[in-house]
């Protein structure tokens, strides 16, 4: 059984069905997961979020109190 996900797909083989509803654990007894493993997550303050140039993200407080002012007639 092939399950797609949002942004992951399952690969899956079920080994037997339930006769009820029970808990998580019995539930992992029933199938067995054949997905590839995922791969590893890189570190966050590695991102080329960390990388952006001072300056070219959304405005401080401060600058946007100076738009403000230019935009109000006095």
């Amino acid at each position: 059984m092939t399950i797609a996900l949002e942004r992951k797909v399952l690969v899956l083989e079920v080994q037997q069905l339930g006769t009820r509803r029970g808990p998580f654990t019995e539930a992992c007894q029933l199938y067995e997961d054949l997905s590839s493993p995922e791969p590893p997550k890189s570190d966050p303050t590695q991102s080329d979020v960390a990388k952006r140039a001072r300056g070219s993200g959304r405005p401080t407080k401060r600058e946007r109190r100076k738009i403000d002012s230019l935009r109000e007639p006095d």
